[in-house]
């Protein structure tokens, strides 16, 4: 099943849940639990071993692997909401960073968007180069408004066999919530809306 999404070759996805119901010193949630979860695609590099000023192969198909995205990460999110997101990639050592970021534009994005019932904010994004296992920080940030601190939060992930030398490790990150008891100040979210994310 989904082994291909428009021209992209996907040899696995992953998707990932947890649920906490206590911060990390045992105080239990100020409300609701924070459920942080995922969704990731391994893809063939079509770029792998060469250099190629256009990179239309991983640019151009990209809204179909980002409509896919959004139907597994409201799957992984078991019933929450999405309210904070961030993407990732880890691109296989044959290729470039630059193949990773080709998967992650505009295109992608507006479908994931879409699927969780919007965002106005821009999505935070890490990447990197790595083989098998390496593990990568995905940043979140609330999905309409960047300065919302209490939500600045990070997921790390990683897959045991990828990427090899001539993947790329595709990875987009929500969550249901702000970390619990976050106590720093900044905008609240009860201030968010509006086009930039601002009352």
């Amino acid at each position: 099943m989904d082994t291909k999404v428009d021209g992209y070759q996907i040899r696995k996805w992953i998707e990932f849940f947890e649920e906490a119901n206590s911060n990390e010193t045992g105080i239990d949630a100020d409300g609701l639990p924070i459920a942080k979860f995922g969704v990731g695609a391994i893809i063939k590099n079509p770029y792998a071993g060469k250099f190629s000023q256009e990179l239309s192969l991983l640019t151009e198909p990209s809204k179909g692997l980002g409509e896919a995205f959004g139907e597994r990460l409201l799957r992984a999110a078991n019933g929450y909401a999405v309210v904070s997101y961030g993407k990732s990639c880890i691109v296989g050592v044959n290729g470039e960073y630059e193949h990773g970021n080709a998967c992650l534009t505009t295109a992608f994005a507006d479908p994931v968007r879409k699927a969780i019932g919007g965002g106005q904010s821009w999505i935070p994004s890490t990447g990197k180069i790595g083989g098998p296992g390496t593990a990568i920080d995905i940043p979140l940030a609330h999905k309409d408004a960047l300065y919302v601190r209490s939500h600045y939060d990070t997921v790390t992930v990683s897959a045991h066999d990828a990427p090899r030398a001539d993947e790329i490790l595709v990875l987009f990150a929500g969550a249901s919530r702000g970390r619990l008891h976050a106590r720093l100040g900044g905008l609240d979210e009860a201030d968010v809306t509006g086009k930039d994310g601002l009352r």
